[in-house]
């Protein structure tokens, strides 16, 4: 339904528009939370027999998840979506890459403050990698992590990752070639 809500708006500006249009699946688990949930029951009343397969994110971030070669996660913020990103990784015995942004302590028992220990624990992060939590606003650490990481060089970035193996789907020969 995201897929569909960028399509709707084909606006440049907005980034669920441009992930729709190259195919880069946005997922939430939690649509059903907040004003989108309540329009969606209004909606029900108004069309009946109005069905949302509420099901259908959650099978494809597990398949995602499921069928990579490799898989890593950064989270910003925590709840749900912290929840439900690991748990897909948990289907796969783990993420081999993890970046926590938020502002969570561990002191109150939430999954937000969790560390990433405990994530490698219940098999949600692979226990030979080398997870970061950032204990930060993730609204002002994120773009410094990115304007410094991923976006410092592109065109190297390019260079390095041409031909990497994203899929398992990639690491099967073609019989037929």
């Amino acid at each position: 339904i995201i897929e569909r809500l960028g399509l709707e708006m084909n606006h440049d500006d907005s980034v669920l528009t441009w992930a729709a249009r190259n195919k880069i699946p946005v997922l939430c688990p939690a649509l059903t939370d907040g004003s989108v949930g309540d329009m969606l029951y209004f909606h029900s009343y108004k069309r009946a027999g109005f069905v949302l397969d509420i099901n259908e994110d959650i099978r494809k971030i597990n398949d995602l998840a499921i069928q990579s070669h490799a898989t890593g996660m950064i989270v910003l913020g925590g709840g749900l979506v912290k929840h439900h990103t690991c748990n897909a990784n948990l289907m796969r015995n783990g993420a081999d890459f993890s970046v926590f942004i938020n502002t969570g302590q561990e002191f109150d028992g939430s999954d937000s403050g969790a560390s990433p220990d405990e994530a490698i624990s219940w098999g949600k992060i692979r226990i030979n990698s080398k997870p970061v939590k950032v204990c930060a606003d993730a609204t002002v650490v994120f773009p410094l992590i990115v304007s410094q990481t991923f976006a410092k060089n592109i065109e190297e970035w390019r260079k390095a990752s041409d031909g990497c193996v994203c899929w398992l789907e990639d690491l099967i020969v073609d019989k037929e070639k």
